[in-house]
């Protein structure tokens, strides 16, 4: 199933001002909001208005967005986007130390760290994953445990046929793949490379 229909009912009650519908879709998604601006390392007061920030825009877009499976990576790209605007805000408003070597970390010249970006991908890869269903869900982390559980114990954790299990595996990967929680990053990397990506 390509939507979480608790998504969907959320994503549709805030657009038609059920109160409630909105209070849950904040409750569900701050998390994700104060996480990201956890890994900034703002100050509560730069994550509190990062947050305010992201949902007033999402009231601004909830009637334009196309698919309620997009909102988790829709938030997480806004979030890091607030977070990244909160910085250069901080940077023009307090004072700089000269003999500081780092005080040009945030400069608009200076690309974005590669640990962010691996983040990014991480967030939205956790995003996807939560809208799988909860049987890929379980299957997929059978498969990634460590030590590694034979086909026999997935087979009879799940009580699924041992014949079944590469097959589930490979489909279960697919929607994850395709999962419009990646969307945004996948045509933020597009536009990014210049489009290369998809001759790859």
């Amino acid at each position: 199933m390509r939507d979480d229909p608790t998504v969907i009912w959320m994503v549709e009650g805030a657009r038609n001002g059920d109160k409630g519908a909105w209070n849950e879709l904040v409750e569900r998604y701050a998390p994700l909001v104060w996480s990201i601006c956890h890994r900034y390392r703002l100050s509560a007061a730069d994550i509190d208005d990062v947050g305010q920030s992201v949902w007033l825009r999402l009231v601004e877009h909830l009637a334009t967005l196309r698919e309620p499976a997009a909102l988790p990576g829709w938030i997480a790209t806004t979030s890091q986007r607030e977070c990244l605007r909160q910085l250069r805000i901080g940077r023009r408003t307090d004072p700089l130390d000269p003999l500081a070597e780092d005080h040009d970390i945030f400069d608009d010249a200076v690309p974005v760290d590669n640990n962010l970006l691996l983040q990014e991908r991480r967030l939205a890869a956790r995003a996807a994953f939560a809208q799988l269903s909860l049987r890929c869900q379980q299957l997929l982390l059978l498969l990634i445990e460590d030590p590694p559980k034979s086909y026999n114990e997935i087979s009879q954790t799940l009580h699924m046929p041992i014949g079944s299990i590469g097959p589930s595996r490979a489909r279960c990967l697919d929607k994850l793949r395709h999962s419009s929680a990646l969307t945004p990053l996948i045509e933020a990397e597009l536009e990014r490379t210049g489009g290369s990506e998809r001759h790859g």
